[in-house]
């Protein structure tokens, strides 16, 4: 039975919003921020609390429609015409490829760093180890361990930042809107500001909500409570890894690499600075990070395509197939673990990787545009829909993710093309 909302205290209306906002958040967001931190200071403190903002506005917005009727993201879009379907289909099968076999190497750079051994090894251990939790594991087992995992890797980078001792001053300045004087510097900034706890998973958190019971209007107030503290916490969990970056990498002079090899040659600068325990804390800390995006898509990503395949099989939502643990959500566990495992072995594929980018940067726009007409239709009850400033709020996060959607998009294919 689920709780009433009346009834629930205060400490237990956080859960799925930790779970999304976790999930988002992973080593690439986590480089990102260190870089920007060591080559702009605390310049763009404001876009990495904007982009926290906009994940709000989304979360919200997709928990909202669920809470409001019932029903789950995938049945609002479809109820948009096929053209959602058609981006969606190939969109959560090759990204889901592409992205199990990333998270899986990224989740295993720390245990290779702290045990020895190959990372392909540590990677299919990793892989293995989500598909025993996510198999086996009811979703209140689920929320628990990742809100465990959330709890070490908030605590890990907090402390360092605390350990850096900022100026609390010179932090605040960067809460004035400024871009870097550097080639591309609006892109980047966006980019910073929409990396931040940005995945499919932001449209998942209807699914957890109703894994969890709190698909039902009454629920609206927690839901909010719930998504608010959970990106605030993700706030704070990204602005100490801008401090980080400015007081410890900055300082030091280092230029990280991209990608997850940017956080080890962090490691070696904390080993130097503080000493070896910090540098071992730092690493299961980045574990941590890895491992909660791991079980966050395992379950997530398949509890969307669960129902998208049950709705378009014609057997609905509410399916016991369309459902956490039923058929299709048990295929597309598999599909995430034992496949993307030959992707450690071999270079990628071009046009995969290709068509992942594409598609992956076009995510957060199909997101913002389709809430628009969603929530603000007979879609939901009168009392559910848009007031004018989550219009205007989505609409900005729409405009904004589309220039981002486009920018990266051409990116990815002149990556493709020149390498």
């Amino acid at each position: 039975m689920s709780t009433s909302p009346e009834q629930t205290p205060k400490w237990k209306v956080i859960g799925p919003g930790l779970v999304v906002a976790a999930t988002g958040v992973g080593s690439a967001d986590m480089v990102a921020t260190l870089v920007a931190g060591s080559n702009y200071g605390y310049m763009l403190l404001w876009a990495v609390v904007l982009g926290v903002i906009l994940k709000i506005v989304l979360v919200e917005g997709a928990g909202r429609y669920t809470v409001a009727t019932g029903r789950t993201i995938f049945e609002g879009w479809r109820s948009l015409g096929r053209w959602p379907v058609w981006y969606f289909a190939p969109y959560i099968v090759i990204w889901g490829f592409v992205y199990a076999a990333s998270a899986m190497s990224s989740t295993a750079l720390p245990l290779v760093a702290l045990f020895g051994g190959e990372t392909w090894m540590w990677a299919v251990a990793m892989g293995l180890a989500g598909f025993v939790l996510i198999w086996f594991g009811k979703y209140r087992f689920f929320e628990r361990i990742t809100a465990a995992l959330v709890g070490l890797m908030f605590v890990t980078i907090v402390i360092l930042a605390i350990i850096a001792a900022p100026n609390v001053f010179q932090v605040l300045t960067g809460l004035v809107p400024l871009l870097p004087d550097a080639p591309n510097g609006i892109f980047y900034t966006l980019a910073l500001a929409g990396g931040v706890g940005g995945t499919i998973t932001l449209a998942a958190y209807g699914y957890w909500l109703r894994e969890k019971g709190w698909d039902q209007p009454r629920f609206l107030r927690v839901m909010r409570i719930d998504n608010t503290v959970a990106y605030v916490v993700t706030g704070i969990f990204v602005i100490s890894m801008l401090i980080v970056g400015v007081e410890v990498v900055q300082a030091a002079g280092v230029a990280l690499a991209s990608g997850d090899q940017g956080l080890l040659e962090l490691d070696a600068v904390l080993r130097e600075r503080y000493g070896e325990f910090i540098g071992v804390w730092f690493l299961v800390g980045f574990w941590a990070a890895g491992f909660s995006s791991v079980l966050g898509v395992w379950n997530g990503v398949s509890l969307m395509f669960a129902d998208f395949m049950g709705n378009i099989t014609g057997k609905g939502s509410d399916h016991a197939d369309s459902r956490g643990h039923g058929k299709w959500f048990r295929v597309y566990v598999l599909w995430l673990t034992f496949p993307p495992m030959l992707m450690l072995f071999l270079d990628q594929p071009i046009f995969l990787v290709l068509l992942y980018g594409f598609l992956g940067a076009l995510f957060m726009p199909f997101l913002a545009i389709t809430l628009l007409p969603i929530l603000n239709t007979d879609r939901v009850p009168t009392e559910f829909r848009n007031r004018w400033h989550h219009n205007v709020a989505l609409g900005i996060t729409a405009v904004l993710f589309i220039v981002l959607g486009v920018y990266q998009a051409w990116n990815a294919i002149a990556t493709v093309i020149a390498g």
